[in-house]
This record gives structure tokens, sequence and C-alpha cells, in this order.
């Protein structure tokens, strides 16, 4: 277990202590999607969703998602986020939406869980939007796409 951060000399799980690290640029971006119907994604782009603007509510859901992110997933440290942005696009070849989220900060260590968090509550609020009238909807390719700063550097998704 001695790559994996998380845990102790014993195995039990801990937040990391980053006091050392140094503090530098970091950015994260990560993507999911959500598969529909063609007529569910015809409710976003003719705008005749029941809810309203569904992907303009699911932006500012995955903004509050990155923002919430040490919240929601126990080891993650707080970290003061510089940027977030979240484009979804819908694609008729999937049929679906296509979320692709981008997170900043200036720190001690990285903003990939935010990143990851962000796109993933973005596609939960696409499926909220939609769902009464397509319950079978899937969220899918939910992965990390690049990372930048950290003693780890770059790191590109193949």
């Amino acid at each position: 277990m001695a790559d994996l951060t998380h845990f102790d000399e014993g195995g039990n799980a801990h937040m990391v202590d980053v006091s050392e690290k140094s503090v530098t640029d970091r950015l994260a971006v990560a993507e999911s999607a959500i598969k529909m119907t063609p007529e569910t994604l015809a409710l976003i782009t003719e705008g005749t969703a029941k809810k309203g603007d569904v992907l303009g509510v699911a932006r500012l859901a995955g903004i509050m998602g990155a923002k919430k992110t040490s919240d929601l997933i126990p080891l993650c440290h707080p970290l003061p986020i510089t940027k977030v942005t979240l484009d979804l696009t819908p694609d008729a070849s999937l049929p679906g939406v296509r979320i692709r989220a981008t997170v900043k900060t200036s720190g001690k260590t990285g903003v990939e869980m935010e990143a990851l968090t962000a796109a993933s509550v973005a596609a939960l609020t696409v499926y909220d939007m939609l769902k009464a009238a397509e319950k079978g909807m899937e969220i899918v390719h939910t992965r990390l796409l690049r990372k930048e700063g950290g003693k780890s550097g770059l790191y590109e998704a193949d």
C-alpha cells in the first residue's frame, strides 16, 4: 500500500498531509456524457424541457459540485478554487450531451477530484431535469482527461 497515499502504514485511511508541499498552479480537465434517445435530446436542443434550461442548470450544478467536493469525498482537502468552467454540448451522434469540466487552483494539492465531481454532478443534473421524459438515460465515459501541476507534472489521457 506504499503507493496509495490515502492509507497509512497500518492500512488505515487518512487524509494526506500536504503541509510540506509547494504551492503551484494546478489544472484538471474531466469529461462525462449522458446518453438518451433522440427525442429526449430534442427537448434540450429545442428548449422545450418542462423544467427549463437543462444545460444552464446543469452548468451551475457542476460549478457548485466542484466547490463542494471536499464535503462529498471524505479524504479530499478543501481547496481555494480559482476557476471552474463547464462545457455541455448536445451531440446527436451519441445521442446525448457531452460534458467537459475544467478546474483551476493555486495550491498544495490537485483538483482532479473537483473536475471529476463537476462533470458527474452536471451529468446527474441533466438526468434529473429530463427523467420525467426518459428514465433509461445512461451516464457514461466519466474520466480525467488532463492534469497539470504538482510534483507528478502533466498527465494526459490517451
